[in-house]
C-alpha cells in the first residue's frame, strides 16, 4: 500500500523526540493503533485487523487476522484449515493466519490518521510538561 510520506513522518517523529522527549517508537505504536481504529471506522468493523507501518519505508501493511478452525463458520474471523494450508502448509487448527489486505484509499486515511495522532501526542505532552511545572 501506499507509504506514508517517510521524510516527513521521520522529521516530525524526530523532532516531537527532541523536543517533546516523545520516543518515535512510541509514537509509531500509537499510530498503528489509530489506524486500526480507522480502518474499522471506514470500512468493516467487525474484521480483526492488525496495521504495521515499516519502520524504514513508510508503507502501511493491514493483515486481516483469522483463526484456523476445521470448517469456517465466520469467514470475518475464521479461516478453514484447508485454506490455511494453501497459504502455508505449517498451519494447524488454533493457528493465526494474517492475510494481507489492501483497500481502496486507505493511503490516504493512513495518513490524516497519523497526522491526528502527532498532533493529539504533541498536545498531551504540552499538557503534561505545564502540569510538571506547576506542581
Amino acid at each position: 500500500m501506499k507509504a506514508i510520506d517517510n521524510k516527513e513522518l521521520e522529521i516530525a517523529l524526530e523532532a516531537l523526540e527532541k523536543e517533546k522527549g516523545i520516543k518515535k517508537e512510541y509514537l509509531m505504536e500509537q499510530i498503528e493503533v489509530a489506524l486500526v481504529t480507522a480502518y474499522k471506522n471506514n470500512y468493516k468493523d467487525s474484521e480483526n485487523v492488525k496495521v504495521v507501518v515499516d519502520r524504514e519505508t513508510g508503507e502501511t501493511h493491514i493483515y486481516s487476522v483469522k483463526e484456523v478452525v476445521e470448517v469456517a463458520e465466520d469467514p470475518v474471523l475464521q479461516i478453514s484449515k484447508e485454506e490455511a494450508i494453501k497459504i502455508n502448509k505449517q498451519f494447524n487448527i488454533g493457528d493465526t493466519v494474517e492475510i494481507e489486505i489492501n483497500p481502496r484509499n486507505f493511503g490516504r486515511i493512513a495518513a490524516q490518521t497519523a497526522k491526528q495522532v502527532i498532533i493529539q501526542k504533541l498536545r498531551e505532552a504540552e499538557r503534561e510538561l505545564v502540569f510538571r511545572r506547576i506542581q
